[in-house]
């Protein structure tokens, strides 16, 4: 198996993963000439694609998918919330075909190719949202982005996690110290909102288990969040716990806008 992330945050949200089976783009915020361009420096084409997977309708993480959809001629996995919301979006020019539309259920498992992949809830203020758990062979991914708060279900596939991509959009004091107007502090800090820093490394302290390889910390908020301050938050609770993250796993915090290496899992 194989990861990259392509763009992680407000600005655009994709990410690949790969096996020998199958090639899976798991949120599509990006322009089809942009994730061309990308794949192209890493020697793969859009024509390999099978599946694309969509987390919720924010814009971020859908504006693309149509374009890509068409692309690729692949089809779009999510809820059917999230297809209606993606057709009510006006963001989003180009639809997905109705032909390249595909529903999945929360808690319902399906294949694709070596692939099994369960969606499950989280929850956030879109049309639906929904985490991702990828099973291959006895690899376990787990993809959680966009959450307000932490519930049991997250705390389950952090637990089962041996890869594990996780929000940390933004540091309480900066979110609450910056210049975004009072709603928007609300909205963001809310149960329906985004994870911070310290509550992620919290909850990976206390649930993951020594199986986790590679930790990739996700969807960086730029004006209320730095890669190092999260890095060393994530450090700093974790050695409250005895984990030393970087040591015991692998520690990346992902960049909003620069594509990461790929990563072999």
């Amino acid at each position: 198996m194989q990861f990259i992330s392509f763009s992680s945050g407000s600005s655009g949200n994709c990410y690949l993963l790969r096996s020998d089976g199958a090639t899976l783009l798991l949120d599509a915020g990006l322009s089809p000439r942009k994730v061309k361009q990308y794949f192209s420096n890493y020697g793969l084409s859009l024509s390999d694609v099978d599946a694309i997977l969509i987390t919720h309708d924010h814009t971020d993480h859908i504006k693309g998918a149509g374009l890509l959809a068409d692309e690729c001629q692949c089809p779009v996995y999510t809820t059917l919330a999230v297809h209606e919301g993606m057709g009510r979006n006006y963001c989003m020019t180009h639809k997905v075909p109705q032909p390249l539309r595909r529903v999945v259920e929360k808690e319902v498992a399906f294949r694709l190719g070596d692939f099994m992949v369960t969606p499950f809830d989280v929850p956030h203020d879109s049309s639906d949202c929904v985490g991702y758990e990828i099973q291959c062979g006895d690899v376990m991914f787990a993809f959680i982005t966009d959450a307000g708060h932490v519930t049991e279900r997250i705390r389950q596939a952090v637990s089962r996690a041996n890869y594990l991509v996780l929000e940390a959009n933004h540091d309480v004091n900066m979110l609450m110290m910056g210049p975004y107007p009072a709603h928007l502090k609300g909205r963001i800090s809310g149960e329906k909102g985004h994870l911070a820093n310290e509550t992620g490394a919290r909850l990976v302290a206390e649930y993951a288990t020594p199986a986790l390889r590679h930790l990739w910390l996700c969807h960086l908020s730029e004006e209320n969040n730095h890669p190092e301050l999260a890095r060393k938050t994530y450090e700093q609770v974790l050695s409250e716990y005895g984990i030393k993250g970087g040591v015991d796993f692998s520690l990346t915090v992902l960049r909003r806008l620069v594509p990461s290496e790929m990563y072999d899992l």
